[in-house]
């Protein structure tokens, strides 16, 4: 039968038949209908229409093989119907000011971010590839999570700090700014999470342990030079790190040369070091500096009575100071310990004293039971117990938590050795204190510095 074999190879092949109209490409189905059966006829449709989708599908063809699957989803002028959908752009977090969206917002997995990473001697170096400390340190990862979100909170908020803390400002709106935006970022709940140390803001020559009390009216002016001292904790995983801040240049080479102490100091740290040599460190480099004020050049002191120190859990004190002059213990550092390297700088003569009105307090961590007889005095304590623990408050803590006249209560409780006052530690008048503090911890392999960031 040659018609019918030829009417079939038409309807085969349409690509390589001419342009045809509409009537005319059914014309060949219709000549060879005569000569096949049904079933015949209808696999050849099949068979063309087939073909005529490949053909579609070819590059420039202008429709695709899922177009021509699903004509229905096709649109005029090139539109994408319901087979494509553009995919919704995510909302990029950003942190309002004043902060005040906590931190785990930022950061979905509840992964916080490594502090810097810095290797220890030369003699500890075969910990970084030791497969037990490696293994130890992965261990970890929980604990020092934590710290690591209060090392975020710490950073975020002085951030914002550095843009309003400007001359003109009252230290009290300043100090309470800071710890409202550190209470929302690290969503404040009792012992658990907030604040681990009141907000110092020494001007001068204080260099430590100064807050406003209720109704200071002091204003920062130009020519002060303002130490920024605060801590963060949840579950007792304590950041501890301070900074100054000056606006007038001539101060510049003090905070520059304190800075480079802090630095030298938390290089030097680390397992088996002893602490008198972290401290020769930093005097080393301290003292290097001079700074020119009025004419007259003086050398830049370590302020040598005060230091830095362990930090253990919901203690901020842990036990080990750490010197920032030659010559003091020969304690050394051990695995596992969380450290604050801080420095104090000054033009005075490098030795500070206890003056002015206390505004810090803290419980004495290794204190018993005392008997007390005061029933405020217990119930003082019973709140402090309550809200602060073994962490550092100041008095307008105690006003916040609407406590009142306490001042009496307080005493009793300090007469008796269960509250530690913490008042400002002073230089001599007239001169001036810096002030630079970093949170490390001392890892099985190496040491993370978790309160470093972009500006100091």
């Amino acid at each position: 039968m040659p018609d019918l074999a030829e009417a079939t190879a038409q309807l085969l092949t349409p690509a390589d038949a001419e342009p045809q109209t509409k009537n005319e490409a059914a014309s060949p189905t219709s000549q060879a209908a005569d000569g096949l059966s049904k079933s015949q006829l209808k696999k050849a449709k099949k068979r063309a229409a087939a073909a005529r989708q490949e053909t579609d599908a070819l590059p420039g063809s202008g429709t695709t093989a899922a177009d021509a699957a699903n004509p229905v989803t096709k649109t005029t002028g090139g539109d994408v119907g319901t087979a494509k959908k553009k995919k919704g752009k995510k909302k990029v977090v950003q942190q309002t000011e004043p902060p005040t969206i906590p931190v785990k917002h930022f950061f979905p997995d509840g992964v916080y971010p490594q502090g810097e990473w810095q290797p220890y001697k030369n003699d500890q170096r075969w910990r970084e590839t030791n497969e037990e400390k490696r293994a130890l340190e992965r261990s970890q990862v929980d604990m020092i999570n934590e710290a690591r979100q209060c090392a975020e909170v710490h950073r975020q908020v002085r951030k914002y700090i550095r843009t309003i803390a400007k001359p003109g400002i009252k230290m009290v709106d300043l100090c309470e700014t800071l710890e409202g935006s550190v209470r929302a970022l690290i969503e404040e709940n009792g012992l658990a999470a907030g604040i681990a140390f009141p907000t110092g803001c020494s001007l001068n020559h204080v260099a430590a342990h100064w807050t406003p009390n209720a109704g200071d009216q002091t204003v920062l002016q130009y020519d002060d030079v303002m130490k920024l001292d605060f801590g963060t904790q949840i579950n007792g995983r304590i950041i501890d790190s301070a900074f100054t801040l000056n606006f007038n240049p001539e101060f510049d080479p003090l905070i520059a040369a304190v800075q480079a102490a802090t630095t030298a100091g938390v290089a030097a740290a680390g397992i088996d070091v002893r602490l008198c040599d972290v401290g020769e460190a930093i005097q080393e480099v301290m003292e290097s500096h001079e700074i020119e004020l009025d004419g007259n050049t003086h050398q830049i002191k370590c302020i040598r009575n005060l230091c830095g120190h362990s930090i253990g859990s919901y203690r901020i004190h842990g036990g080990k100071s750490v010197p920032i002059v030659k010559g003091g213990e020969a304690t050394k550092m051990e695995e596992g310990e969380f450290f604050a390297i801080e420095t104090f700088g000054s033009t005075g003569k490098g030795y500070v004293r206890e003056d002015m009105e206390c505004s810090h307090y803290m419980k004495n961590f290794d204190v018993g039971h005392v008997p007390l007889r005061l029933p405020r005095a217990k119930q003082l304590l019973a709140s402090i117990d309550r809200n602060f623990g073994t962490l550092a408050f100041c008095k307008r803590y105690l006003d916040r938590i609407g406590e009142t006249k306490y001042h009496m209560a307080l005493k009793n409780l300090c007469d008796a050795g269960i509250i530690d006052p913490c008042p400002p530690l002073c230089d001599i008048k007239g001169s001036y204190t810096a002030q630079f503090e970093h949170t490390f911890y001392l890892h099985p392999t190496r040491k993370e510095v978790l309160s470093k960031g972009e500006d100091y």
